[in-house]
């Protein structure tokens, strides 16, 4: 049964580091292959954040190449305080999901979880008007909250600039699921798995 295959098979992310994915659900690209062998994955969650990233949008901006590098040198890795990083820690200190802006909305700027997924919204469609209004009020209450102004202008920047790719984790965590287990069967079954698949 797939849903009982252990997500921590080492023949699988041998595949996946070797960029060996033709017929890998979602990870077939030559350029998807050719991250995978720069990142060298070893858990989970790296697919899942790999699923999110290889898009148009993070690959534009660079954030795949920055997640690559932390990664090997963690060094590297910054929280603009110390109160994201629960929030960030699994993506190496770059904002790479819709609900870690929810996150930083809720645990910075105070608003409600609901309030959250409304400025979730205004930046994914880039509704100017109500992204204005969340900003505002994002400022005003981290401020209350004794949170630094220009920490908070930093927090922004960055969520606005996460506006122009964000993905949802739990979109990326379904596909990477899918990918794992097509990887799995291609690492241990791999006549029976391309047989079937042609």
């Amino acid at each position: 049964i797939l849903e009982d295959l252990p997500l921590t098979d080492p023949e699988t992310f041998a595949l996946f580091s070797r960029g060996d994915t033709d017929a890998v659900f979602q990870f077939e690209s030559g350029g998807m292959k050719d991250a995978l062998r720069r990142l060298r994955p070893d858990k989970f969650e790296q697919l899942i954040v790999m699923n999110a990233l290889y898009r148009p949008g993070p690959l534009g901006a660079g954030i795949l190449n920055d997640y690559i590098e932390r990664a090997h040198n963690p060094r590297k890795i910054e929280y603009i305080i110390p109160d994201v990083k629960p929030i960030l820690e699994e993506t190496a200190g770059l904002i790479v999901y819709q609900e870690q802006v929810m996150q930083i909305a809720h645990r910075i700027g105070r608003f409600t979880m609901a309030e959250a997924d409304v400025m979730r919204s205004a930046i994914s469609k880039k509704n100017k008007e109500k992204r204005e209004a969340l900003k505002g009020k994002f400022k005003k209450n981290a401020s209350a909250a004794g949170t630094d102004h220009k920490v908070i202008d930093e927090l922004i920047k960055s969520i606005e600039h996460f506006g122009g790719y964000g993905f949802n984790k739990s979109h990326s965590a379904a596909y990477a699921l899918v990918a794992y287990w097509t990887a799995y069967l291609k690492a241990h079954y791999p006549a029976e798995y391309m047989s079937a698949l042609m």
